[in-house]
């Protein structure tokens, strides 16, 4: 398996938010990305996840509730990577797939697009 500390992993997936054009960050709303070690054990493979009510989905009722969670996974990434440059390709794709359930886009249209 790739070595990298958490530290490492956090600033990879803070450049990858960073490279999501400025028009698509301002208009995320209630959201936060966290690291986390591993997956839940049910799902070890997972890369990443979405936990929330999506942009789209939101209506006069969406007030008061705790922001949306992105939550990335360093140990899956890392094991299926072989090197640096892949993680960090790696992590930019899981970035994005998760970004985009929170602007309502779904697996299936994010597979089309590159972002399986």
């Amino acid at each position: 398996m790739l070595e990298m500390t958490r530290e490492e992993f956090e600033e990879l997936v803070a450049e990858a938010l960073d490279r999501i054009p400025p028009e698509l960050t301002r208009l995320m709303d209630n959201v936060a990305v966290f690291v986390e070690d591993e997956p839940p054990a049910d799902d070890p493979g997972l890369l990443g996840l979405y936990e929330g009510t999506p942009l789209t989905d939101r209506g006069e009722w969406y007030a008061g509730v705790l922001p949306d969670r992105i939550t990335v996974y360093r140990g899956p990434t890392l094991r299926m990577c072989e090197s640096r440059e892949d993680v960090v390709a790696e992590t930019e794709v899981t970035v994005v797939h998760e970004i985009a359930h929170h602007f309502g886009i779904d697996d299936a249209r994010l597979h089309a697009l590159g972002y399986g």
